[in-house]
């Protein structure tokens, strides 16, 4: 009997080629396996697809539900955020795609299992880390690094390549931008974004989202509620984590929030510039961030952001499934238990503006915030406060005077 592997399928040109590439290299049975974390309509027509590429069964696997619950809730309550901008769309959805091509693997007892992410891309190194930390034993095979036996460079090649083994594709050689699409976001790269001097074109570019300047010209406002820091009621409607995070794109596309242009570092070393639209995960991550600035102490916050910031680069880096990723997250669960509560907002031509915030675990205190002198500050113990907090300061200032008056 033939090996099998199992190949990780969007259907794409890159992907189909990659098929009959491995049958004709490797003589693999190839199973291919389509992971759906809310691709949408991208996900059309591929099981006719993947067998007329020679592909000897489709697996389409949906776990949007999985996405949403233990991968970006995580990451809403750490706020992670890589490099102040990039909400870990593409990131996150790695290492759970990675985890049900092992589990397929096991499945159907294949040796191997393939990806179509480049040698220049985070995805080769978020495929590969999660599988060796899962399945260790099972080999990867990476085409595009493999340049002695993979020859095609572009397109056209890919192209040439399907039409000599019978495979008549819906796909043109013309440019487009390289895209990557979820329940979260969309990223854009390629065409004119791959010159940083260069403004986007918002008109042809956007999938989600309308430019805040074709932004309706009223504002909407928003209610949400959370229990432990995870999302629960969106305008008074109880609902799971996937179908807020759905009409909350709905909601911020429509009035032009989370688009975002960077220029980012890759892991592997090179900047890369694209543009990302997050409409429903900036407004959940700003809701989230709303409600722990009234029920957070401020020793923790501190040190919440600087785990938050650690975890970006955790899971940007494709190191999910390792035992920092799992220390980082305990800490945030534990800073999440009193995050319950109502945010209230408004979203206007790409803003997102408070309307008003509560919890029954708020550490606000209006008597202690108002210029009214309560019961519990005294304006004179400032004194000696700031007396022993300023000490350094000023003990430093006289040495620095008395070396001065020396000279």
């Amino acid at each position: 009997m033939k090996e099998k592997v199992v190949l990780a399928y969007s259907g794409g040109l890159d992907t189909t080629a990659i098929i009959p590439w491995l049958k004709e290299t490797f003589d693999y049975e190839v199973i291919c396996c389509c992971i759906d974390c809310g691709q949408g309509s991208e996900l059309d027509g591929l099981e006719e697809r993947a067998q007329l590429s020679g592909a000897s069964k489709l697996y389409i696997e949906n776990i949007i539900d999985e996405f949403c619950d233990d991968y970006i809730i995580p990451c809403v309550q750490a706020g992670a955020v890589y490099e102040n901008k990039y909400l870990l769309g593409t990131s996150m959805a790695r290492p759970g795609i990675a985890k049900k091509l092992v589990e397929i693997a096991r499945k159907e007892g294949a040796t191997a299992i393939c990806h179509g992410a480049t040698g220049k891309g985070n995805d080769q190194i978020r495929f590969e880390l999660s599988i060796k930390a899962l399945a260790p034993d099972i080999k990867i095979i990476a085409p595009w690094r493999m340049t002695d036996v993979w020859t095609m460079q572009s397109r056209e090649d890919e192209i040439d390549f399907c039409k000599k083994h019978g495979i008549d594709l819906p796909f043109d050689a013309s440019s487009s931008y390289s895209r990557d699409r979820n329940l979260w976001h969309i990223s854009h790269e390629g065409l004119e974004l791959e010159d940083p001097s260069v403004e986007p074109n918002y008109d042809h570019l956007l999938v989600l989202s309308v430019s805040p300047e074709k932004a309706p010209d009223e504002p909407e406002y928003v209610t949400m509620t959370f229990e432990k820091g995870v999302p629960k009621t969106l305008n008074g409607e109880a609902l799971k984590v996937s179908e807020i995070i759905t009409k909350l794109n709905a909601l911020g596309g429509k009035h032009g929030i989370g688009i975002i242009d960077i220029v980012e570092n890759r892991v592997v070393g090179m900047k890369s510039r694209g543009v990302y639209e997050t409409p429903g995960g900036t407004i959940l991550m700003e809701a989230h961030q709303q409600l722990e600035e009234l029920v957070l102490d401020r020793a923790t916050y501190e040190v919440k952001k600087d785990m938050g910031n650690k975890l970006a680069q955790v899971v940007y880096e494709g190191k999910w499934f390792t035992p920092l990723r799992e220390a980082i997250q305990a800490f945030v669960e534990s800073t999440q238990e009193y995050v319950t509560g109502e945010v209230k907002f408004r979203l206007y031509k790409g803003n997102i503006t408070k309307a008003g915030t509560t919890s029954p675990y708020s550490l606000y205190s209006e008597s202690l915030a108002s210029f009214t002198t309560g019961d519990l500050y005294d304006h004179h113990d400032a004194d000696g406060f700031i007396t022993l907090f300023g000490l350094p300061l000023k003990v430093r200032a006289m040495k620095m005077q008395e070396l001065q008056n020396k000279k």
